[in-house]
């Protein structure tokens, strides 16, 4: 059974109030950015419960996962994946977009041929485990072993 929703809670982190990221942009409950880079925060007023952060993120997701089938390289390595590594594939896709997770195309390649360990380290060895890199080797463990286990006690 799927867990990317706890796994996206977990890596993205959950704040109910607005906030302005890393990037600039205003944002709010799990990595939604609610308006144009720059804008002043005191702009976003409301709160968002838990609950409805998750109904955000679920359409979300399954408007990623309709977007990942449409790429032939991702749709051939989803074919390939256990509901674990699908949900690693998801979560790449919802922090890079699904441009930047087909820019992996040796690893998506390793997926579809079934090579989890190679594609692991594919994962790696990238300029997205460079700037995430704790994100980046649990999601390499997931690949690798085709199971939750590194997100034990996190999640």
């Amino acid at each position: 059974m799927s867990q990317i929703i706890p796994i996206l809670n977990f890596e993205e982190g959950f704040r109910a109030r607005a906030y302005i990221d890393s990037e600039g942009y205003p944002t709010i409950g799990t990595g939604f950015l609610i308006g144009p880079k720059g804008a002043a925060i005191s702009n976003y007023t409301f709160t968002l419960s838990k609950n409805v952060s998750d109904v955000w993120l679920q359409e979300l997701i399954d408007s990623k996962s309709a977007d990942m089938r449409l790429n032939p390289s991702i749709y051939a390595a989803l074919k390939q994946c256990n509901p674990a590594r699908s949900d690693i594939l998801l979560s790449m896709c919802y922090q890079l977009g699904v441009n930047g997770l087909a820019g992996f195309k040796n690893t998506l390649a390793m997926i579809a041929a079934g090579n989890f360990t190679g594609a692991a380290n594919g994962m790696l060895n990238s300029l997205w485990a460079r700037q995430t890199p704790q994100r980046a080797q649990r999601h390499s463990d997931v690949m690798k072993t085709g199971t939750y286990d590194i997100y034990k006690g996190l999640i």
